[in-house]
């Protein structure tokens, strides 16, 4: 039995307001990265899985995303207010449906196996609710400050400060109807997931490095000139 989601979920609404002026005229999906831009990264990640739905949200710069994703086999969740991850995954589920699904946020980029693939692999909907791909705080390029998590031996996690959480996750999205709020980050759900004890992580095996600051590119394209460094 293949247990894999079939539909992905790309954060691709945000303001992206960390990368100040390069962000003025330009949605952060589409800054360059290695001469592609962060969701055609993004979109080879998601690929690979072979998904037969995949979802953008759109709000700020909706045109140029639109307009750059167009030629894709994409469907358009549109914003007309910001919704946060969690609101906006949740005005997405009529394009996504009702079984789990992977979600993706874009301004990342990776270097190493495939971390959907991974996740993919090792999702056992009996035991988790959602299973995040999560990075050491020593591994994670571009990352100020502690990390979001711990995990125990099984790989549950709760609250911490070990391990970063890159992006990447695979997750059932039953949860969301039952919060109130209309914008709200995906942080609430995971912290009702994780007080059940079906809070999961995978530890990421490669390389990653955070986009969100203009001096991540720098560090993002010498990562994948030289995975090394």
């Amino acid at each position: 039995m293949n247990n894999q989601p079939s539909a992905v979920m790309i954060f691709a609404a945000g303001f992206g307001s960390r990368m100040g002026v390069l962000t003025k005229d330009l949605p952060k999906p589409l800054i360059q990265v290695a001469d592609r831009s962060l969701i055609d990264h993004a979109l080879t990640l998601a690929g690979a899985v072979q998904p037969t739905t995949i979802v953008a949200n759109l709000h700020y710069r909706a045109d140029q995303l639109r307009a750059h994703l167009t030629p894709f086999d994409v469907q358009f969740s549109h914003e007309p207010q910001i919704l946060e991850t969690g609101g906006g995954l949740r005005a997405a589920l009529p394009l996504l449906g009702s079984d789990p699904v992977y979600t993706l946020n874009p301004d990342a980029v990776w270097q190493g196996p495939n971390p959907l693939t991974l996740l993919g692999k090792a999702w056992d909907p009996d035991f988790m609710d959602a299973l995040l791909m999560c990075i050491p705080v020593a591994q994670a390029l571009g990352h100020n400050g502690a990390g979001d998590f711990d995990a125990d031996e099984k790989g549950r996690l709760k609250r911490g400060s070990s391990l970063v959480y890159g992006g990447v996750q695979i997750l059932k999205t039953d949860g969301l109807h039952d919060i109130a709020e209309t914008a709200f980050s995906l942080n609430l759900l995971w912290d009702r997931v994780a007080a059940n004890n079906r809070l999961y992580c995978g530890v990421y095996p490669g390389k990653w490095c955070d986009v969100g600051r203009p001096e991540g590119i720098t560090l993002a394209e010498s990562l994948l000139v030289n995975p090394d460094v």
